[in-house]
């Protein structure tokens, strides 16, 4: 399986369009949104092209491949536009025998991890910032945003395929290749 991994849309019809693009050229199986689809929060300046109208239609036309967690600008107004779940806090994934954590990062994060139980990977958007941080007891991935990156990053997401996890740049492509865990295959 192939899953691409994005976070920190915030209403950029630019920026959507672009994912959605690169998640149709990765061939990838579904796409992970970790949050803050349709607006940009007080503390962000606006995206290009901001038009949450044009981007919840864009995401509707994708629904059945999207799975997705709640974002901390996400409302209880999204839901009634967006036709798919987008109001859980979190979701868990085994991935070849590991537990993968998927949430936004605004309540779970890489200094206040949840209890995953050995192992695992803590994957969050959240920051803006894309990295891979290896902890004692967890693994820290973060895509960046599609959107508004910050500290100098690449407007990027992520793919996961088999063990290892590449970022991409969306304008630029491949750059930065992680093995995440050994793989039990």
């Amino acid at each position: 399986m192939k899953l691409m991994i994005a976070s920190d849309i915030h209403g950029s019809a630019r920026w959507c369009r672009a994912m959605l693009d690169a998640y149709r050229a990765e061939g990838a199986d579904r796409l992970l949104l970790l949050g803050d689809l349709l607006y940009h929060g007080p503390r962000n300046d606006l995206p290009d092209e901001y038009a949450p109208k044009r981007v919840i239609a864009m995401l509707n036309e994708v629904r059945d491949e999207l799975l997705c967690v709640r974002g901390n600008c996400e409302a209880e107004v999204d839901q009634m536009v967006l036709s798919f779940p987008v109001m859980a806090d979190y979701c868990a994934l085994m991935w070849d025998g590991h537990v993968i954590y998927a949430t936004h990062g605004h309540v779970h994060g890489e200094d206040n991890p949840p209890p995953m139980g050995g192992h695992g990977v803590l994957l969050c958007g959240h920051t803006h910032i894309p990295c891979c941080h290896r902890h004692e007891t967890f693994t820290y991935l973060n895509p960046g945003s599609v959107s508004i990156p910050k500290n100098g990053s690449a407007h990027s997401y992520a793919i996961l395929e088999g063990d290892v996890m590449i970022w991409k740049d969306l304008e630029a492509g491949e750059y930065l290749r992680e093995r995440i865990f050994e793989s039990k295959s």
